[in-house]
């Protein structure tokens, strides 16, 4: 999720000189016979949607009958826009003129609530990006609104649609490493100053009253997170229930969110989530989820499918996969015999961490000889001397950096979890 925010009001916007009401021969959703399929947040990330929408409206498989976005929408040569599609500036407009089936919301994350509740409300589907909510109570609204709807949610957590992900989560539960005794993830991103100047809700963590929490843990590292509770899930055999969660915050920078961290989860039952992540980094680390049993270890690299399980001598690619709007259609089509693979209550557990983070004392701030530069203005970038080994070993022995004695670490924010919280 980098898309504008999209709440505001205002007539449609104009796209390479074309009105954004359809012409008198445009093919509409209907004649197509196609899922009648919109976008809010059409710019910044959404222009990924785009591109996957893009083939899939050509194929006449689904119909991209708006786009809703404040500024004009930007040209995108793998995601032209149709000449039937409208353009609006207000999502509420466009739900009331086009009456779209399937809506993919790619706003802030503050947004996303509002939004979804609109859409819901007029009839459609949703595909939402992550996070799809930032608080327990948002969480609940959300739910309450699906009930109350009868619709759909899906969240976009596309790693979880991975065939390697699903390979490793089938070794789990057939028993190939043995007992499960902790998952962990690590990674080492580079952001550069410019990043945090993307938009006015970068690197805050609040905007106008509204949780933003545009920080590591939040946005950019946030699948690995998610790909950690999957792993959990499959251990338990059900949805993961936290009963501890304890968080270390760091910044290079001054902005109000974390973009280097050390979290540890403790569900119930089940052995402990360790997440040591940064934007900060020094040498690159895509994103790794471990997973250490009785009987060995398996590695995932998540951003690109590969894995390795007990007796593979290295990484292997598993190719492969679901697209999350290919199985929302499906869904939508099918509900009893094809479920969602990321339905809304599934998000439950990664929520109660963001609700943590969001309540957690404001990310330490680190300087001086601790951070090397590199690059000049919006490209310049920071990193935290001896960061990707610190993250590393955190991972390796499922520990936070304030338990392997670094010196500019701090106490944890530990926050021991009731069971009453419950959102799903």
């Amino acid at each position: 999720m980098t898309g504008p925010d999209t709440r505001a009001t205002g007539p449609d916007t104009h796209v390479a000189g074309r009105s954004g009401a359809a012409g008198p021969s445009a093919v509409t959703g209907t004649d197509r016979g196609a899922p009648r399929v919109a976008v809010i947040g059409a710019n910044g990330h959404g222009r990924w949607h785009r591109r996957v929408i893009a083939p899939l409206h050509a194929e006449g498989r689904l119909d991209l009958v708006a786009l809703v976005d404040l500024q004009p929408v930007e040209d995108d040569p793998e995601a032209p826009v149709p000449q039937s599609t409208r353009v609006f500036t207000d999502h509420r407009e466009m739900l009331r003129d086009v009456q779209p089936e399937v809506v993919v919301i790619c706003t802030p994350p503050h947004t996303h609530l509002p939004i979804a509740v609109d859409v819901l409300a007029a009839g459609a589907d949703v595909l939402v990006e992550k996070p799809p909510v930032l608080s327990i109570a948002e969480h609940r609204e959300l739910l309450a609104a699906v009930a109350a709807t009868g619709r759909a949610v899906q969240v976009g957590f596309q790693a979880l649609g991975s065939a390697a992900l699903a390979e490793l989560t089938t070794a789990v539960t057939a028993g190939r490493l043995g007992t499960v005794t902790g998952i962990s993830t690590v990674a080492a991103w580079q952001r550069p100053d410019g990043y945090y100047a993307r938009a006015p809700w970068a690197g805050r963590r609040r905007l106008n009253g509204r949780p933003v929490l545009d920080g590591a843990l939040a946005n950019p590292l946030a699948h690995a997170i998610m790909q950690c509770l999957a792993v959990a899930e499959a251990v338990g055999g059900g949805p993961v229930d936290p009963v501890r969660i304890e968080l270390e915050r760091y910044r290079v920078r001054p902005i109000e969110v974390d973009d280097t961290a050390t979290l540890r989860v403790t569900p119930r039952g089940e052995p402990p989530i360790v997440v040591a992540v940064t934007l900060a980094g020094e040498d690159f680390v895509r994103g790794e989820v471990i997973v250490d049993g009785t009987a060995g270890r398996a590695v995932l690299e998540y951003p690109t499918d590969r894995l390795r399980l007990p007796g593979d001598l290295q990484l292997r690619e598993v190719p492969g996969r679901e697209s999350l709007l290919l199985n929302l259609l499906a869904h939508r089509a099918d509900p009893t015999g094809v479920p969602l693979i990321v339905p809304l209550a599934r998000t439950a557990p990664f929520t109660r961490v963001l609700e943590v983070v969001q309540a957690a004392p404001e990310p330490t701030l680190l300087d001086g000889g601790l951070l090397t530069e590199s690059g000049t203005g919006p490209e310049r970038v920071r990193t935290i001397r001896g960061i990707d080994a610190l993250l590393r070993r955190a991972a390796e022995q499922r520990a936070l950096l304030s338990e392997l004695d670094v010196p500019w670490s701090v106490r944890p924010h530990e926050v021991t979890l009731t069971g009453e919280e419950d959102a799903r």
